[in-house]
């Protein structure tokens, strides 16, 4: 293991992560609010901590290996989230304990969205601002980000690729050098965040509402500026543009790449998995809008669709933005929205969840095991498309759904043994594992009320499903460490 190689590159991604705290102290100096010193002093702080992590390092210059990746992505996050909260621990306005803090900045940088704070709305714009762009730049992935500039550093960047980006096959990409992959992924996201801005400014929302949304949107966060979500501006247009961008941002940026460089929209219709995606999505708002509709929940037929819509996508992308009290809607509906957002979206998307690919190879290796009962001697294979899959990626998917699982026991349980009762603790390891946010009983508006050791546990449980659960639990393993 490389450690003094891994400091080198953590201090220097420390110190980039630092300049993001430049930009809520410039809205606080626009705005006026008094809410920069917070900032000022969490940026020279986490600049000296990252210099003092360089420093001593800086002549050391040697590739680093994947598992050196593994550990440098886990660092990255663990200390990025750690450096994240100083503005929320710091900040006046802001009376959060430790504890909150950490849950707010590990929830945003992750694009969980679930908060600890009431009265969002009163907050500074300075804070609002902050906890927006925390999602923003965790939806895609710092370490991408970081990605993109590290040949100015000397730095090769292919480990912390694949240690990073979602999805089972890691080793696609879009461009021959992993610094230009990196590249293209942000000028697609900022494209799609400055045109979900623009088109949520032209819906009635002011500018810094629209580009706060948007941060959000496009990172399929659910952060808002407002305790009520997207319910505070009571708007279908505004609510169906959110649909229309949370589905774009669910879907995997390579296919936006290659539809931008080939200029059509047949790699989408092609795609297996967004063919899948798409259908789980329309069965989903068909359930969710028959439902409403006979229990008589919206005043006319339209409302039910706009609101049946914008919930199933929202909570089904992992999303989490609100319209309504999901939780208090009749029957089946809030159980069926939290178990699809275990689906999530596409792999290489910004969306959580297991991704909709594992699920399709899941359900046909099911289906493969139920023919093969039927004719024993018969052969048969798992096809994503018209593409056999090997072996190895059916027995990695059925190794990723086992772990998951594990993981969600284990820290379900670990919440009932705070004391949350099974509706809280199963809700909110779901919420907090898939990335989504919101969840039921005690935690269905926000996480204020739950025990401290609940809100250490679900940090990690952000923290397992943002890098999914491979990523972490592959450094438990004493063959990890083994030279």
């Amino acid at each position: 293991m490389r450690f003094r190689g891994i400091l080198r590159v953590l201090g220097l991604l420390i110190c980039v992560f630092s300049v993001t705290l430049l930009p809520p102290a410039a809205v606080a100096l626009y705005f006026g609010d008094g809410g920069g010193t917070a900032f000022m002093l969490a940026f020279a702080i986490s600049l000296v901590i990252g210099f003092f992590v360089w420093y001593p390092n800086r002549s050391i210059h040697t590739d680093l290996k994947v598992r050196d990746g593994f550990l440098l992505t886990v660092l990255f996050w663990t200390v990025l989230g750690m450096v994240g909260v100083m503005p929320l621990w710091f900040a006046e306005e802001l009376p959060l304990s430790f504890t909150d803090a950490v849950f707010e900045s590990f929830s945003g940088l992750t694009t969980t969205g679930a908060t600890v704070i009431q009265g969002i709305e009163t907050l500074p714009h300075s804070l609002l601002f902050y906890r927006q762009q925390l999602q923003w730049l965790g939806g895609m992935g710092i370490i991408v980000l970081a990605v993109a500039i590290m040949p100015m550093l000397g730095i090769g960047g292919m480990q912390l690729y694949r240690a990073e980006i979602p999805g089972p096959q890691k080793d696609t990409k879009m461009t021959p050098r992993i610094a230009d992959t990196a590249k293209h992924l942000w000028y697609i996201y900022v494209a799609l965040t400055a045109t979900c801005a623009f088109a949520y400014y032209l819906a009635g929302m002011n500018w810094f509402d629209a580009i706060g949304h948007a941060f959000s949107t496009i990172a399929v966060g659910g952060f808002s500026t407002y305790d009520a979500s997207m319910g505070y501006f009571d708007s279908s247009t505004i609510n169906t543009i959110c649909v229309v961008f949370l589905l774009l941002s669910s879907i995997n940026f390579a296919l936006h790449y290659a539809a931008a460089t080939n200029h059509s929209i047949m790699n989408y219709l092609r795609d297996p998995e967004v063919r899948a995606f798409l259908g789980i999505q329309a069965v989903l708002v068909f359930l969710v809008f028959a439902t409403v509709l006979v229990h008589k929940e919206f005043a006319d037929t339209g409302t039910a669709f706009n609101q049946a819509m914008f919930q199933a996508v929202s909570i089904s992308t992992t999303a989490g933005f609100a319209t309504t009290d999901f939780a208090a809607w009749p029957l089946f509906l809030p159980i069926m929205l939290i178990f699809a957002s275990f689906i999530g979206g596409c792999a290489s998307s910004t969306a959580g969840g297991l991704k909709v690919v594992r699920v399709v190879l899941l359900f046909r290796q099911g289906v493969r095991e139920l023919n093969r009962l039927v004719h024993p001697a018969g052969v048969y294979s798992v096809k994503l498309g018209n593409r056999v899959l090997p072996q190895r990626v059916v027995e990695a998917v059925w190794g990723f759904f086992a772990a998951y699982a594990l993981v969600f026991v284990v820290i379900m349980v670990g919440l009932l043994a705070t004391g949350l009762d099974d509706i809280t603790a199963f809700s909110a390891t779901a919420a907090c594992l898939n990335n989504l946010g919101p969840g039921l009983g005690d935690v269905a508006a926000n996480y204020a009320t739950i025990p401290d050791t609940a809100k250490w546990l679900l940090v990690a449980a952000m923290l397992f499903g943002r890098l999914e659960v491979f990523t972490i639990l592959v450094l438990l393993t004493p063959t990890f460490w083994r030279s």
